[in-house]
C-alpha cells in the first residue's frame, strides 16, 4: 500500500505527495479519466494583474522554463507515465496556452493517443493587457484525447446538448475565471475554475469514475469529480497546496456546503444524482493501491 498525505473518511478522495512521473512509477491503476493542468513555462519575472493590482507572474520554481528541450522532454516523460494509468478506453485532458499546448499535442500524437478537440477555454473577465501593444490574453486550451486511436471513447452528447440550450455544445467555452467563493480555503496561482473541470468530467465521465490529477494542486479536480459523485486521486508535491486540498475536501463534507456548491454550479437537478453513493465496492477496496 502507497503511503498517502490524505484520504478522506468516504474513500472518494486520495492524496500523494511527491512529484508526478516518480509517483505514476509507484502503482498499477487504470482510471477512466485524467485532467492535467501541468506548467506552462512562464514564470519569467514579468507583470500581470490580479484583482485590479499589478503582481509578479512568477509562480513557483516549477513553473520556469529549463529551455526548450528540457521542457519538451518533460512534457513526454509525464504523458507517457500518465498513458500507462489510463484505461482502455480512457480519455485524457490537458490545458495549457501557446507556451506549451503545441509541444502537449504533438507529444500525444506521437505516444498513439487520438486527440478529440481542441477546446478554447474564452475567459469572461480576463485581466487587461498591461503594455497596450498587442491584444489582451483572455483565452487558455484544454486538449481532449482518447488513449487509441481505435478504441471508442465515454461522450456524454445528450448532456451537453441539454447544457447548451438543446443545440450541439461547441469547443469554445465561455467561462468566467475562478471565483472568489473557490479560495475560502487560499489559492493555488494557476487554479481552474470548478464550473470548467465540472463541465469535463460531466462530458467524459460515468458516474463512480476514477478521475486522476498528476498535477493536483487545489484540488479543483477531486472537489470537482466529488461533487458530481466520482471518484478521485491528486498528486502534489508542494505541502501547502495538499493543505488547501485537504481543507476543500473535509469543506463538502458538510452537507450544507456540498450543496452549495453544486447550487453554485448552477447545473439542472438533472445533473446531481438523487442520493449520494459513497460506498466502496469490496473488489475495488481491494485493487485500490493506495
Amino acid at each position: 500500500m502507497i503511503p498517502h498525505f490524505y484520504k478522506s473518511p468516504d474513500r472518494d478522495f486520495t492524496l500523494l505527495r511527491g512529484d508526478c512521473v516518480s509517483s505514476l512509477r509507484t502503482f498499477d491503476f487504470e482510471f477512466d479519466m485524467i485532467f492535467a493542468d501541468p506548467p506552462y513555462f512562464l514564470s519569467n519575472d514579468g507583470i500581470s494583474v490580479q484583482s485590479g493590482k499589478v503582481v509578479s507572474v512568477n509562480k513557483g520554481d516549477w513553473d520556469r522554463s529549463r529551455g526548450g528541450d528540457a521542457d519538451e522532454a518533460f512534457t513526454r516523460e509525464w504523458i507517457s507515465e500518465a498513458r500507462k494509468k489510463l484505461a482502455p478506453a480512457g480519455t485524457i485532458w490537458i490545458s495549457g496556452t501557446y507556451h506549451n499546448i503545441f509541444s502537449v499535442a504533438k507529444i500525444l500524437k506521437e505516444q498513439g493517443f487520438k486527440i478529440l478537440n481542441v477546446v478554447t477555454w474564452a475567459k469572461t473577465n480576463p485581466p487587461p493587457n498591461l503594455s497596450c501593444r498587442y491584444f489582451t490574453h483572455s483565452s487558455e486550451f484544454v486538449i481532449w484525447a482518447r488513449k487509441f486511436e481505435k478504441v471508442p471513447h465515454y461522450f456524454n452528447y445528450e448532456l451537453m446538448r441539454e447544457l447548451n440550450d438543446g443545440k450541439q455544445m461547441r469547443d469554445v467555452w465561455n467561462l468566467p475565471a475562478i471565483a472568489p467563493w473557490e479560495k475560502s480555503c487560499g489559492k493555488h496561482p494557476t487554479q481552474k475554475p470548478l464550473p470548467l473541470l465540472a463541465r469535463i468530467i460531466l462530458a467524459s465521465t460515468r458516474e463512480r469514475a476514477w478521475i486522476l490529477d498528476p498535477f493536483a494542486g487545489s484540488s479543483t479536480t477531486g472537489v470537482a469529480a466529488n461533487l458530481l459523485n466520482r471518484r478521485f486521486l491528486g498528486i502534489e508535491r508542494e505541502e501547502k497546496f495538499l493543505e488547501i486540498s485537504r481543507s476543500r475536501k473535509i469543506g463538502i463534507l458538510n452537507f450544507e456546503t456540498f450543496e452549495k456548491f453544486r447550487r453554485k454550479l448552477a447545473f439542472p437537478p438533472a445533473v446531481f444524482p438523487q442520493e449520494q453513493n459513497f460506498s466502496l465496492r469490496e473488489e475495488d477496496s481491494e485493487m485500490l493501491p493506495f
